[in-house]
Parts: C-alpha cells; structure tokens; sequence
C-alpha cells in the first residue's frame, strides 16, 4: 500500500461492482439526460464532440455550454475545420467561457489532431493524454464515451458519488487518489462510456452538491454515506484561504474619431492571446498610481473616472481604476506594431476581449458619453 491507504480503509464497505453498474446503467438508460453533443441510445458516439464538449464543460456549467457548443459546431463542424481556423476566431467565439487558456488549448489540441493523426483522434489513453489541454479525466472521459474503452472518467461528479457511496471523511483534495482508485474498480467492461456518462448524469440530478435527492437514488441502499447519515456534507473540503486582492490602471485611450486604443496580451499567461485595454501590471497591495501611471500607452493628460471596475478570477479579485486621455493622433502610434490596435467602438464586438476588459469599456465608454 502506498499513502493513500488510510482513504481505502475509511471505506465502510465496498459495493459489489456488478450491482453497482447494473443498477446505475438501468437507471441512466431510463433517466439519462438530452445534450446537444450525447450520442443517441444504440449510436456511436462522434469523438470530436466528446472531446469539444469536455474541454468547454471544464469549470462551466451545461446550460452555459448548451449555445457555445452548438455555435462551434455551425462555424467548425470538424476537428479539421477547426484546427484551420485563426486563433483570433477561436478566441472570439469563446468569449463569455472564461478560463481562456482552454480555447487556445483547443485551437492547439485540434491542430495536433490533424497533424500527428491525420485528423482522427485517437483511442487509446496514452495517445489522448498527449494531446495538448487533454489531461487524465478528458482523456478517459473521450476513451470511454467515444471508443467504449474500459476508462474511469472521475469529475467533480463522480467524486462527489464516490465520497459519499464510501463514506470518505478525509477532505478534498487530499482524497483524489482514494477516489481514483475507488472509482475504477467500479467500471464495467460492458457498456464503459455509458457507465461515465451515467456517474455523471448521478451526480448533477441527483447526488447534487446540496439536498442530495436520496430516495431517487439506484444506489441508496449500497450507499455509506447515506448510512450514516453524512451524505450531504461529503466530500468534506479544506477551509479555503482568503482570495488575495490585485489592483491596477486601466488606459482608455481615444482617438479624435472616437476609436479607442487595445492590445493584444501575451499569448501564455492568465488571458494568454486575448485583446485588452491597456493597463498597468496587476498587483497586490495598496495602489501606486505613480508607478501605474508610469505604464500608460505614451503620456497625455490622463483623467480618473470615478468608480472602481471589480472582476473575480478563480484565485484573485481585480480592482481596476480606469483613466482616460485624448490622442491627437493615431498615425504612428499603433499601426506599427503587431500587438497593439485602433478599433472603432462599433466594432469592438468583433474584438477578443474578456469579460473584464468588456467591463472595463463599458464603464469608461458610458462615461465619456
């Protein structure tokens, strides 16, 4: 046994894998829910849409993801229309997803796809794994939905399942390798991707984060957790620390025919690619307006707006303040730099900008007006 010993010996008792996926692929055939990128019951399921549909649900809820799936498949109907496509478009279509590293993970993974698989994506664990943004719950999850492969696919929704069908006490996320291992000693070889897509279905219409539905449960009674009457509080998590605050200065810059000066950030990195308002470097501590002011665009006669512009990310809150200036001119400015543009303001929908950088606009254009 390694370290994760002391998780398997909280288990109260292990459930017969047999009856476990009988049960749960009983139910999932009578329950299983309608989404726009599940094969229909007796089909085969198409490997591009498991795999685009699992990168935009990571940290995303279905109901978002519902338009933005179906909109990728209009415009890419292909891995290989896909991985053809500017990377500007990819990012721009997926603007309001947040987490935009996946898009250009996308953009990157669909691109491999065609160059190292001749545009088929592959169906075994290693080859899937190599990909790029595809990591282990992806991978299993297209190995087992696309290509029945006998792989366990553990989300937040199955390990919720998992904590609670064995009664796991240590908290999250120091009990993710119990739950891995746990999780796939209880996949079928018979029918393996409806099984995953079954666990999922378990956990987000029933084992539900909060007021678990218990008695709709085809697994109640060889539940622990709802033996001992803990379910609901499983998987137990850290207290998580205090999210940290950033502040900077964000430039509007406007030209005398009302365009207003962007960016393009760099491509790795937190918003890695996108476009942006300018801004000073996003710190913690109290604001330095000096030592901001001195990262504007080219000096001019920089004039606060009142008002904060306030955007949580998933390990920081950013309070940005917003100045705006005049720019006599935009010959010579921008135009001479590959990172740096004039958009008109009708135009900047068709820009790749983050929610934060919306706000941003948002708040210095409707002040200006």
């Amino acid at each position: 046994m390694s370290d994760i010993a002391p998780d398997i010996a909280e288990v109260i008792a292990e459930p017969d894998p047999r009856a476990h996926a009988s049960r749960l692929l009983a139910w999932y055939d009578r329950h299983r829910r309608d989404l726009p990128w599940r094969a229909a019951p007796g089909e085969r399921a198409d490997p591009y849409r498991v795999w685009l549909s699992e990168i935009m649900l990571q940290q995303t809820t279905v109901v978002t993801v519902g338009g933005y799936f179906d909109a990728f498949l209009r415009r890419w109907p292909t891995v290989r229309d896909l991985a053809a496509a500017p990377l500007d478009s990819v990012l721009h279509a997926w603007q309001g997803l947040g987490y935009y590293a996946r898009a250009r993970n996308l953009h990157a993974c669909a691109q491999a796809v065609v160059e190292r698989h001749g545009g088929v994506f592959p169906d075994d664990l290693e080859a899937l794994n190599a990909l790029p943004g595809v990591g282990g719950y992806t991978a299993a999850a297209i190995a087992a939905i696309a290509f029945d492969r006998q792989a366990s696919a553990v989300d937040g929704n199955v390990e919720r399942v998992i904590a609670r069908l064995h009664a796991l006490e240590t908290p999250l996320p120091d009990v993710k390798p119990a739950i891995r291992i746990l999780a796939e000693r209880l996949v079928p070889a018979t029918r393996p991707g409806d099984y995953a897509q079954a666990m999922m279905d378990l956990g987000a219409t029933v084992c539900t984060p909060r007021a678990p539905r218990c008695v709709l449960c085809p697994l109640i009674d060889m539940c622990a957790g709802r033996r001992l009457g803990v379910a609901e509080v499983l998987p137990r998590r850290r207290a998580k620390p205090a999210r940290p605050v950033r502040q900077g200065i964000a430039f509007l810059l406007r030209a005398r025919d009302g365009s207003v000066l962007l960016r393009r950030r760099p491509p790795s990195g937190l918003l890695g690619g996108m476009i942006e308002v300018p801004s000073s470097p996003w710190r913690e501590g109290e604001l330095d307006r000096a030592d901001c002011l001195a990262a504007a665009p080219l000096p001019a006669d920089w004039q606060p707006l009142p008002g904060i512009v306030r955007h949580v990310f998933t390990h920081f809150e950013l309070r940005l303040e917003v100045v705006v200036a005049r720019a006599p001119t935009t010959t010579g400015m921008a135009e001479d730099a590959a990172d740096w543009q004039w958009c008109a303001v009708d135009r900047l929908d068709e820009m790749a900008l983050p929610t934060v950088m919306k706000k941003v606009l948002t708040h210095g254009l409707k002040a200006l007006t």
